[in-house]
């Protein structure tokens, strides 16, 4: 442990003395480890004293060097001053969004089929309660056209409406028959 602890001391001398940091040329003393604080040595047993932490300049220990060279720092601080500056609004065109194009969806006709067992009353019932965009006029008007020609159309509708008001009202009891028909035909 004295060996471990004599080599760290060694290279701490060093380096202080490459740095120029000690002030008295190296010595075979200054590489003797000091004694701990507060820890007897053989030395100072028979005085009672304890050894220093910190050993001076007259026993041969290394001391703390001040350096020969003196360093001034000069501070130069700058402020900036705040302007402020005024923008003008400028005036733009107008921004033109781009015009997707949409392909229509192709639209179907609900055709209300003629049955002989159908209550007027009944159909126009279920016709205004299925179809939102009915009311009991044109549903009236859609039930003489289809029992005088044979059907008549209760209107124009995406596909996935025309599909669901059909089969609504051939889940009516009882049934009313409707058939879906694409515009163009």
């Amino acid at each position: 442990m004295m060996h471990g602890s004599r080599s760290v001391f060694h290279c701490i001398a060093v380096a202080m003395a490459v740095l120029g940091l000690m002030s008295q040329p190296l010595s075979t003393s200054a590489f003797a480890p000091a004694p701990l604080f507060g820890v007897a040595t053989n030395n100072n047993r028979a005085s009672g004293h304890f050894a220093p932490l910190f050993m001076s300049d007259s026993e041969g220990g290394a001391a703390i060097a001040k350096p020969a060279v003196k360093t001034s720092i000069k501070t130069e601080t700058t402020t900036k001053q705040k302007s402020k500056s005024v923008q003008k609004a400028k005036v733009h065109d107008p921004i033109t969004r781009r015009r997707e194009e949409f392909e229509e969806a192709p639209l179907y006709k609900v055709m209300l089929l003629q049955d002989d067992d159908y209550d007027q009353e009944h159909v126009v019932d279920r016709m205004t309660d299925i179809i939102e965009d009915m009311d009991d006029n044109a549903a009236t008007t859609v039930y003489r056209q289809a029992m005088s020609t044979g059907k008549a159309m209760c209107g124009k509708y995406p596909l996935e409406h025309a599909e669901m008001y059909s089969e609504l009202l051939l889940r009516s009891e009882p049934m009313i028959y409707t058939q879906v028909e694409e515009e163009n035909e």
